[in-house]
């Protein structure tokens, strides 16, 4: 950063060279405001994607042949040739957002580079957000109380108990930054009050028009790409470089146009479909990529239901599923409560700018798929990942395979005598049976659905028809209802459904991203108690988007993602192994007798889903969280921490930090700390759940006098370095290989002893004697959600390289933030000497996979890639 600005002072920005023949004017807001005519620039503008037109935007506006310059402009408009060649280009997104478990390091982050700054001799003034920044508090609440007429409120009256540390700092934050907007805990899921409040679409700042453009510190950022707003999400470090208003380095990416055609059939949802097209670009291969939707398919889509295809662009391993503006857009937008001068504004502009879809666009993709909207199935995901598709017809089936199977990806390694167990028990006075595949959480949760109205109803239409046959949730089985945002709330109990699903346990818990990040909450002792005793494989059946292992619920090991009307038949079945088709839920009842036709869920949606809703919510959603706006609000530029804090402290990277860079030292004589396989996610490595009580983390949280039950979760300590370096490597499911083949949790083989011990506590060993430490990883290595703490707690650790055959695109530019070295077969190659610092910690030599493969097949050796690398591999069982 401190370099940066002393080249910027020394460079200075040049004039923008496209200000003389392409700046124009036209009217917006009542005045007139300025804006570049990117679509006469050249003509292949009209051959491009969409999304990369909002690049060029970016591109030229921000031209000052310093930081983006012409060339940057030249290689954009040639995209269809540079798209293969990884061209890297400077990017400056408009705005930023943040949800709290991420957000909270971020704004500690910037409090201690204040602090460094003023300690270099700078001025810490410089350390502020230099455009729009919003930050939404809902990942803080957890499904502590459930089924009954007041969770919301309990719930959250203990999140703010929980919580009160971290609220204080960021309202600190919200004081001391400029451009710094918080939405308080209790209003909504960021994605979707980004969707439904925050985009602005087309910015109009200071008289001058621009796209709206963001990148956020949460993967699922990306569900704003349904609204024709390019956004994707990056590691908290890149977005706190944007904040300061460097660009960011983004490789120039190839575009797949995905066609849509027909639409979807009677009783498929936008789940179905969202779940259908994670499957097949799975199967296509999107990572590092952009999606692009067109087609006459698209036209017979609900802007909800775009946003739910958008926002799991990261399961399907894209960085963005982008939907154009368009009719669709303008539509939804007034359906939202925006201003009229605010719709006027974005439909002008990007009907003159050319990013308004017609359908008639001569759009060269760089490859293209095609998907029959009439050929989508019923369907879930799971029962470890996403991207496994299960057709509901095959659930039966695939459950039993999962069962036998070895365990892995799709299976539990159950032996056969044992799949049939059934058990008797007593939960609550009522009496239950829990069997393998038995539901004991039950989750109607996450941005992906709850911001689509037609899932949401229909999930409350089945709620009314069951209760009108006669049926009932089973004992033990914890039910909730997570909504995005109040307007939920208000149209259910509008339309009558919500009482429904109130009946059926379905009560609303609480505004926030709850189950699908793990914040589940503790199921009934008897419940777990019977799962631990028996080793029954419980399931989750949740309308998420995340199911990796251990995320919704330590003892939940088959997990699935399913529509809400899903979630709530899962629920009154009581499990998963149900065959739908053939077998009633209960007394004869079954899913088709309850299932609602289309025309039932859009009369309803058409009814209760109303502008002046949106007006209502949002027009106090600063201030609506009473127990927020009493929290006290310490003023000052520097932030005043509390060494007593076991949620706020002042991390030790700028520890010791001069204006003279370090150089580059080699990697010598390292040691390996773990050996993983394949699919290690960013939860693998730094878990947002539960604490366990035996763990280091627990240990040093009890050595300060926090009591068990104020533990909380991982995430909400995420602005503590002391506890979230403790709880690196963390989770109860990970499989490293030093220790054992087939054994789980956080441990390895600290090599000098041969002792098995938490990893924690063996990097800490290594680090004492200054031995250096490596990971080794399979493909995918850091998939998952956007967590800059999966690369922050290696490093804290000592990690100085990961070698791992792939990466996951955030994760692999936390690493190199971090100074981490991410290897792998495709950065194989020696710097150059020439090389500056920065290109040699980002492309410092590996092994290529043929070699990391013989590594893993060695007992004890080391490797030796460069003179910068080397590292011993202890034998493992």
């Amino acid at each position: 950063m401190f370099r940066c600005a002393a080249r910027f002072a020394k460079a200075g920005p040049q004039a923008n060279p496209f200000d003389k023949k392409f700046l124009a004017s036209m009217a917006a807001d009542g005045g007139k405001a300025s804006y570049y005519k990117i679509n006469e620039i050249d003509s292949k503008y009209d051959t491009l994607p969409f999304s990369i037109r909002v690049l060029l935007e970016s591109a030229v506006r921000n031209c000052d042949e310093f930081d983006v310059t012409s060339k940057t402009v030249d290689n954009i408009l040639d995209w269809q040739t540079n798209s293969t060649k990884s061209i890297e280009i400077p990017f400056k997104p408009a705005r930023v957002v943040l949800q709290d478990f991420t957000g909270v390091p971020c704004v500690v982050d910037l409090a201690a580079m204040r602090d460094a700054t003023k300690a270099l001799g700078g001025d810490a003034k410089v350390i502020n957000p230099q455009i729009p920044v919003n930050l939404v508090v809902d990942h803080s609440v957890q499904v502590d109380c459930a089924g009954v007429a007041d969770a919301v409120e309990k719930n959250l009256s203990m999140e703010m108990h929980r919580n009160r540390e971290r609220f204080e700092f960021l309202k600190w934050g919200s004081k001391s930054f400029d451009n710094l907007l918080i939405v308080p805990p209790g209003s909504g899921i960021v994605h979707q009050v980004n969707l439904e409040y925050l985009a602005h679409v087309v910015f109009n700042r200071n008289g001058f028009l621009y796209p709206d453009s963001v990148v956020g510190t949460d993967s699922h950022t990306t569900m704003i790409n349904g609204l024709g707003v390019v956004g994707w999400g990056v590691g908290g470090i890149e977005a706190e470089a944007g904040m300061l208003g460097q660009s960011l380095s983004m490789v120039l990416p190839q575009v797949v146009g995905y066609k849509f055609t027909g639409k979807l059939p009677e009783g498929c949802t936008a789940t179905d479909l969202v779940l259908t097209v994670v499957k097949n670009l799975r199967k296509l291969g999107v990572v590092g990529k952009f999606v692009e939707f067109y087609g006459p398919g698209v036209n017979a889509l609900s802007l909800a239901d775009r946003a739910t295809i958008a926002n799991m662009a990261p399961e399907y391993g894209a960085t963005t599923g982008y939907f154009p503006i368009d009719e669709e857009t303008i539509k939804y937008l007034k359906n939202t409560n925006r201003s009229d001068d605010q719709v006027a504004r974005i439909e002008n502009y990007a009907k003159a700018v050319g990013m308004f879809r017609t359908g008639k666009e001569n759009i060269k993709y760089s490859q293209n798929i095609e998907l029959d909207l009439s050929s989508v199935v019923p369907c879930v995901a799971g029962p470890k990942r996403p991207h496994d598709n299960v057709a509901l017809s095959e659930m039966p089936k695939d459950f039993r395979s999962c069962m036998s199977a070895k365990t892995g990806f799709k299976g539990f390694g159950i032996p056969e005598a044992e799949h049939n167990k059934k058990v008797e028990y007593t939960v609550d006075g009522k009496k239950a049976t829990m069997q393998h595949g038995s539901v004991v959480i039950a989750a109607i949760t996450s941005c992906t659905n709850t911001s689509n109205p037609s899932v949401l109803v229909a999930a409350g239409i089945v709620a009314k028809k069951a209760l009108a046959k006669g049926l009932k949730v089973p004992a033990g089985i914890k039910t909730s209802l997570s909504p995005g945002s109040h307007v939920v709330t208000k149209y259910l109990e509008s339309s009558g459904l919500q009482s429904s699903l109130d009946e059926l346990g379905f009560n609303t818990t609480g505004y926030g991203c709850m189950t699908c990040i793990g914040n589940s909450g503790e199921i009934a002792p008897e419940v777990s108690q019977c799962i631990q005793d028996n080793n029954f494989v419980a399931a989750a059946v949740l309308s998420g988007n995340r199911n990796f292992e251990a995320r919704i619920h330590p003892l939940t090991a088959a997990n699935y993602l399913a529509s809400p009307p899903l979630v709530v038949a899962y629920a009154l079945a009581g499990r998963v192994d149900i065959d739908f088709a053939k077998e009633p839920i209960a007394d004869g009842v079954f899913l088709r007798d309850i299932w609602p036709t289309n025309e039932e869920i859009s009369s309803v949606v058409g009814q209760h889903v109303t502008p002046a809703m949106f007006k209502e919510v949002y027009a106090n959603i600063a201030t609506m969280n009473e127990g927020w706006n009493q929290l006290p609000v310490s003023e000052g530029e520097f932030y005043q921490w509390d060494p007593k804090s076991t949620y706020i402290h002042n991390p030790p990277y700028f520890a010791g930090m001069t204006t003279k860079p370090p150089g580059v030292k080699a990697v010598k004589d390292a040691s390996c700390l773990a050996v993983f396989g394949d699919s290690i996610t960013t939860d693998h490595i730094s878990p947002a759940g539960n604490i366990a009580k035996d763990s280091p983390a627990a240990k040093f949280l009890s050595s300060r006098g926090v009591e068990r039950k104020d533990y909380n979760t991982y995430g909400s300590r995420r602005g503590n370095d002391e506890v979230m370096v403790r709880g690196t490597f963390a989770n109860t499911r990970l499989g490293n290989r030093l220790v054992g083949e087939g054994q789980t949790g956080p441990f390895t083989l600290y090599h000098p002893t041969q002792e098995k011990m938490y990893i924690f506590d063996a990097a800490m060993k290594y680090k004492e004697a200054g031995v250096p430490t490596v990971i080794l990883a399979g493909k995918e290595y850091g998939s998952g959600s956007s967590r800059d703490w999966a690369a922050k707690g290696p490093f804290l650790q000592g990690v100085k390289s990961v070698i791992a055959e792939s990466f996951e695109r955030i994760h692999r530019s936390n690493l190199v933030g971090m100074g981490i070295i991410p290897s792998s077969s495709r950065t194989a190659r020696a710097p150059s000497p020439s090389a500056s610092p920065a290109r040699r910690s980002s492309r410092s030599t590996s092994p290529t996979t043929s070699a990391l493969t013989r590594i893993l097949r060695s007992s004890a050796t080391t490797a030796r890639a460069s003179p910068l690398f080397s590292v011993s591999i202890p034998r493992w069982r």
